[in-house]
């Protein structure tokens, strides 16, 4: 199974970058895993919301393909780690040839993706910025993968 976390735009943030280039080194050995950096909206003012949601789905749109797709919400079902790693496991048990993670940009994702999804799922019932989600949802993955490989994992 390979697993794809697509987000529009560039993390901007080097702190966060460099925690997202962390673990996807650490999970080349368990399990392939990419970033797909699709298509930001870019000097919209934050008044224009349907514009920008708009722009980013077209790109999300593009570089989905016949994935399992999760969407990160703020609605959406929280597992804890090892239900999430459980999650992971029988995701590649069952013969899915790619889990997609979508991660929104500062304004979420639009209802139209969010409807393709085959789960939706929240990282934390705390507001996390959009790039911190990303390097906390690669930790998780992360951590997941290193419980089906029968690696311990420090908690």
């Amino acid at each position: 199974m390979r697993i794809r976390i697509l987000w529009p735009g560039r993390t901007k943030t080097a702190a966060v970058r460099a925690l997202e280039d962390f673990y996807l080194k650490r999970l080349a050995g368990l399990l392939p895993c990419e970033i797909v950096v699709t298509e930001a909206s870019r000097g919209l003012d934050e008044k224009e919301t349907e514009k920008i949601l708009e722009i980013e789905a077209r790109g999300l749109e593009k570089r989905l393909k016949d994935d399992y797709i999760v969407c990160l919400s703020d609605k959406g079902r929280e597992m804890n780690s090892e239900d999430f790693g459980r999650f992971i496991e029988k995701r590649a048990i069952s013969g899915t040839k790619s889990l997609a993670f979508v991660v929104g940009g500062f304004l979420g994702l639009a209802p139209r993706i969010l409807d393709r999804a085959d789960l939706r799922m929240s990282l934390s019932k705390m507001t996390l910025s959009h790039e911190l989600c990303r390097a906390v949802l690669l930790e998780q993955i992360y951590r997941g993968a290193s419980l089906m490989k029968g690696r311990s994992y420090a908690k």
